[in-house]
């Protein structure tokens, strides 16, 4: 294969070359970070630091951070680490918060998959939940959630706050202080840094259960010995992922580029989440009359990757809840695929991504005229 172009950044992201250098570095450190003498203090101090680097990027302070083996485990373990009843959660979760506790509320989203905060606030109101949460920006659609609302009306009530930012940080701002949350999730992979690797970041009045138990680890907050190498790339890319949020401004290009020619090709394929604020990298379109799988198979076949929705589903292709919650029916829905561009994509990509996708609705959707789009 001549060229490829790999356009499925929320599911993973290239590790970035200074991160790789430096979990090399670490994996050439002996020592367990437990260990009192000097092996193990230079393996903690090696965690320590990237503890610190991960905490300055969202505005939080190096004791709140806990390290975990990924994003979903740090979402279980707000959820399930909280010993308060009842949770609600956000109809467009990802599947670690949706699943990760029996008999959730779930709060409603309106048409773009925005948290309908009316009914977010009488559903609080009703069943008075001890515990929400609501992602910063949805893996699938890209749209921004208002949490900082979210979070003034749930303390109003008496609720504590968990925020799912994985899909967020790197690509846009991400303060924890600004939001208002009591509890952050975030991933090492989504921002050039190695898969294995995440944090729950906690405020120090909350009173946390570990999943984990075996070990004093983590201030007693996540049993097991740490990934050392894994925190230690984490907390470079964290330390930079700021840095890159200009580079958002490219990819918002490249996205919008993408959409409008897409658009063009298709007129009645539908754009989700497109009148709200999305992140600048995602586009999650509909090729009318042809599945999510053919569209995923036959453009990788022309050496574009890109995703049917969320990628943490053992590699097969669903209907998306995300969309069946938003209204979609499921006919269109089962149409949709994402598109997440990032560091190292260029409109090269978005030209190769466009006479792909333009051949294969060529070939089986063309024919679809729908009532809405008929003269």
């Amino acid at each position: 294969m001549s060229a490829v172009s790999y356009l499925d950044h929320n599911a993973t992201t290239p590790v970035l070359p200074d991160v790789v250098e430096a979990i090399v570095e670490a994996l050439r450190t002996v020592g367990n970070p437990s260990s009192v003498h000097r092996f193990g203090r230079n393996a903690r101090r090696l965690v320590e630091t990237a503890r610190e680097q991960v905490a300055t990027a969202v505005n939080a302070t190096a004791g709140e951070v806990v390290f975990t083996g990924s994003g979903t485990e740090s979402n279980n373990l707000a959820l399930r680490g909280i010993a308060r009843a009842p949770v609600m959660v956000s109809a467009i979760e990802h599947d670690s918060v949706a699943k990760a506790v029996d008999g959730v509320l779930i709060a409603p989203v309106d048409s773009n998959g925005v948290v309908d905060l009316g009914a977010f606030r009488l559903l609080l109101e009703k069943h008075r939940p001890a515990l929400v949460s609501v992602m910063l920006a949805n893996n699938e659609t890209g749209v921004i959630q208002p949490v900082t609302e979210v979070a003034r009306i749930a303390h109003g009530l008496g609720a504590l706050v968990h925020c799912d930012a994985v899909q967020a940080f790197g690509k846009i701002k991400v303060d924890m202080k600004a939001l208002g949350v009591d509890m952050l999730s975030l991933s090492a992979h989504k921002i050039g840094g190695p898969q294995g690797a995440g944090a729950l970041v906690v405020q120090s009045s909350i009173n946390l259960q570990p999943l984990l138990q075996g070990g004093g680890q983590e201030k007693r907050r996540r049993a097991g010995t740490e990934n050392v190498h894994g925190i230690v790339g984490f907390g470079i890319a964290a330390a930079g992922a700021n840095d890159h949020l200009l580079e958002s401004g490219r990819s918002a290009n490249l996205r919008d580029a993408a959409e409008l020619r897409l658009k063009a090709l298709a007129p009645a394929a539908r754009v989700f989440g497109a009148t709200a604020d999305r992140l600048p990298n995602t586009l999650c379109i509909e090729m009318p009359d042809v599945g999510a799988e053919t569209q995923v198979m036959a453009l990788d076949l022309a050496g574009i990757a890109v995703s049917a929705g969320s990628a943490c589903s053992s590699g097969k292709v669903a209907t998306s809840p995300v969309l069946r919650s938003m209204g979609v029916e499921e006919a269109i829905a089962r149409c949709a695929i994402r598109i997440s561009f990032g560091r190292g994509n260029t409109m090269v990509d978005v030209d190769r991504l466009v006479q792909a996708w333009g051949a294969l609705f060529a070939r089986h959707g063309a024919r679809l005229v729908r009532p809405e789009t008929a003269a």
